[in-house]
């Protein structure tokens, strides 16, 4: 993709992949390249309920937050196009998965356990990993959630020497092979 090159998109683009892929940093940098919002459905999500999710899946459990979850990503859907983080969990339900190919696109950030590893180990923000042997609870979720990733419309392998804004460009320029998702502005 050319750098001066103005972009129109025509559906909203739902970042996907597993904690530490870059969902947030990536979709940042890429709402920011195609002048477009950015969102994230976890955030979102806190706005509304008014507390944290670590608050809602102890106060209301999992199955509460996960109908939240998909109320807060169908609104989203509906909005103006942009760039949506979802939350590691959000693309594993049939029911989101629905949503996001009916309006939208949705973009795996295909991060190795490696990598992953190396982006959450010093990280105290994961609650998911508050076990006795995080790396394990890391690749059990890793290898449960693979299938369901696999799904997604498009896959963007991430590397370890990829800068965010590369990462972001990369994204952009699978995405611009979908004439209806991304096309040249006219």
């Amino acid at each position: 993709m050319a750098g001066t090159e103005r972009w129109q998109l025509k559906k909203t683009v739902v970042l996907v992949g597993m904690m530490g892929a870059g969902k947030t940093a990536v979709g940042k940098a890429l709402a920011a390249m195609l002048d477009v919002p950015f969102l994230d459905s976890d955030v979102e999500i806190e706005a509304a309920a008014n507390m944290k999710i670590s608050e809602i899946f102890a106060r209301d459990g999992e199955a509460f937050f996960r109908d939240r979850e998909t109320r807060v990503i169908d609104r989203l859907l509906d909005g103006q196009r942009g760039i949506l983080s979802a939350g590691g969990g959000a693309f594993l339900s049939e029911r989101n998965r629905a949503l996001i190919g009916a309006k939208g696109v949705s973009v795996w950030l295909k991060a190795d356990l490696r990598l992953l590893w190396n982006r959450v180990k010093h990280k105290d923000t994961r609650p998911l990993l508050r076990t006795a042997d995080p790396r394990k609870t890391l690749t059990d979720l890793y290898e449960a959630r693979l299938p369901f990733y696999q799904m997604a419309d498009l896959a963007v392998p991430a590397h370890p020497t990829y800068t965010i804004d590369q990462m972001a460009a990369k994204v952009a320029e699978a995405l611009a092979t979908r004439p209806d998702v991304l096309e040249p502005a006219p």
